[in-house]
């Protein structure tokens, strides 16, 4: 493997309903990781799970206070990956895009922040000003340190999402362009999806192919949140999962009933109804 200060640093961005989050879920950054660095070519040193905002509609979607403590809980062991509010904090809908241009902007601003805070600033006599004893400047849990280069920010999700690029009026082709050619993406097989055909039958997939990394899931995993609400709704066991704070906080907020199946029953998901109306209007 090459000399990793030679490797691209790479931050790891999962969008979704995360409606709860699953033990799979985390598995999509590790495998994601460990394919990235196998490359020879890439240094993964953060991950952040952004959960969608309420807007969204998705049916059975529970609220975003709930959904993203729950990720807090999952995440609260591991060293490198975090969960940011902001997406789900936001009263409309967020496209994908936006929320990688959000993203990529403070990648920005950290790494100049961080350009700038080596260079310590001089005293009047010209001496560089020591700094006062056993003070640090304030850092995130999981800030990158680059190396003067913001680090790329690829998007992590399942195969399921690239099928889903071809859904009439869920994606902005343009979008879907802008994700692919300026960030490019990790997709996690699963089972029962074959990521190449769906690259083969896009042009605009397979034009930027080379910026999609394909990780094929050995060890079969089929956990979704789908099936964990059903089993919630049906009065069984979800240990092992999900993590057991999640189990735990799940069960002391009764989250996941039938009434919370209901929720957004009838109501159209959000970027079909602003497509849809985009379409009609031009």
């Amino acid at each position: 493997m090459e000399n990793s200060d030679d490797r691209t640093e790479v931050v790891l961005l999962a969008c979704g309903s995360f409606n709860p989050i699953t033990n799979m879920h985390l598995r999509l950054f590790e495998l994601a990781r460990d394919h990235l660095h196998e490359t020879g070519r890439y240094k993964v040193v953060k991950g952040i799970i952004s959960p969608v905002g309420d807007a969204y509609k998705k049916k059975g979607l529970i609220s975003a206070r709930h959904r993203v403590t729950m990720a807090r809980l999952a995440t609260e062991s591991s060293d490198w990956v975090e969960v940011d509010d902001w997406e789900s904090n936001q009263k409309e809908w967020q496209e994908t895009i936006k929320v990688l241009r959000y993203h990529q902007q403070k990648l920005k601003c950290s790494c100049l922040a961080n350009s700038f805070d080596e260079v310590a600033p001089l005293n009047k006599t010209g001496q560089k000003r020591k700094r006062e004893s056993g003070r640090q400047v304030p850092v995130s849990r999981n800030q990158p340190l680059t190396k003067g280069v913001p680090p790329q920010l690829k998007l992590l999700c399942g195969t399921d999402i690239l099928e889903s690029f071809a859904v009439p009026n869920l994606w902005k082709a343009e979008d879907i362009v802008e994700i692919v050619a300026n960030h490019g993406m990790v997709c996690i097989s699963r089972v029962g999806n074959d990521a190449q055909k769906f690259i083969y039958e896009s042009e605009v997939l397979w034009k930027h192919k080379e910026s999609i990394h394909v990780v094929q899931e050995w060890i079969a995993n089929d956990i979704s949140a789908t099936k964990i609400r059903r089993a919630l709704r049906r009065g069984q066991s979800i240990r092992y999962l999900v993590p057991d704070a999640v189990r735990a906080y799940i069960k002391q907020h009764d989250l996941y009933t039938a009434e919370s199946e209901d929720q957004n029953s009838g109501v159209i998901l959000a970027p079909f109804q602003r497509y849809t109306r985009e379409a009609k209007n031009n």
